[in-house]
């Protein structure tokens, strides 16, 4: 059984390669002919959802969702328990995420995220910290929604912990919403925590032969008291969280 596994996740790793490589193959050589650097990452964007979309299929991903996706840009900011999470919000969403400045170095994953959108910042910094917050506030003036994790790191306790406030500063001051989001999977070792590294963690992830995920789009929320739209959103995602874990536990025991 862990023969079957383990060479299940080495293949679904060696297509995920292949189609993540002819994509962004594809997107650089269509990118020849754009000279404009901001209509190359919204072209980029799309790509990346059509990408997305095939990588669920190859990785045998199953996805519950609850509520309708918002229609109108804003903060999306969601709980974070894996590497894995922007994949499962993007598969329909266009919008510029945030991510760790760490995977701008992973080997091919680093470059096609810098060419579909995605702002790296490094949380231990101050600089970077203030450059993204720049590069967040133009996104949204210019009417784009931004992906978020304000934990800003992953884990598996049961409900969110503290939420970084930079991000809701901007959405308050900009006038625009708070798109929350909970995401949590059926199996916690599918968590991202401590020291582990892609490869690893791919192997053991997908060697399943289904991976369940279960998403909730909520309500989106304006105002422009920071603590109030963090407060809504923490407490809406756990909510939600809780749930999850009850019906998991549940549909196991029965």
């Amino acid at each position: 059984m862990i023969l079957l596994r383990t060479l299940l996740a080495f293949i679904r790793l060696m297509l995920f390669a292949m189609v993540t490589l002819l994509f962004y193959t594809i997107l650089l050589i269509t990118n020849l002919f754009y000279q404009n650097k901001e209509k190359k990452i919204e072209r980029g964007i799309v790509y990346r959802r059509f990408i997305i979309r095939i990588l669920h299929f190859i990785l045998g991903s199953k996805v519950i969702v609850y509520g309708k996706e918002a229609k109108q840009s804003g903060l999306i900011i969601s709980n974070h328990r894996s590497y894995f999470d922007a994949v499962v919000i993007l598969k329909n969403i266009l919008a510029y995420p945030i991510g760790k400045i760490e995977v701008a170095s992973w080997p091919l994953i680093g470059s096609v995220c810098k060419t579909t959108g995605v702002i790296f910042v490094n949380r231990g910094n101050n600089e970077s910290r203030d450059q993204t917050l720049k590069e967040v506030s133009k996104v949204l003036k210019n009417g784009f929604s931004i992906l978020n994790t304000p934990e800003g790191t992953t884990h598996i306790e049961p409900t969110t912990i503290a939420f970084k406030p930079g991000a809701f500063v901007l959405a308050a001051k900009l006038g625009v919403p708070v798109i929350p989001i909970a995401i949590d999977y059926k199996n916690i070792t599918d968590a991202w925590v401590g020291d582990d590294t892609f490869i690893p963690h791919f192997l053991r992830c997908f060697g399943k032969w289904r991976t369940e995920i279960k998403i909730s789009f909520l309500e989106p929320i304006l105002s422009d008291n920071v603590d109030e739209l963090i407060s809504i959103s923490k407490d809406r995602i756990d909510k939600e969280l809780i749930r999850f874990r009850k019906d998991w536990n549940t549909s196991s025991s029965q």
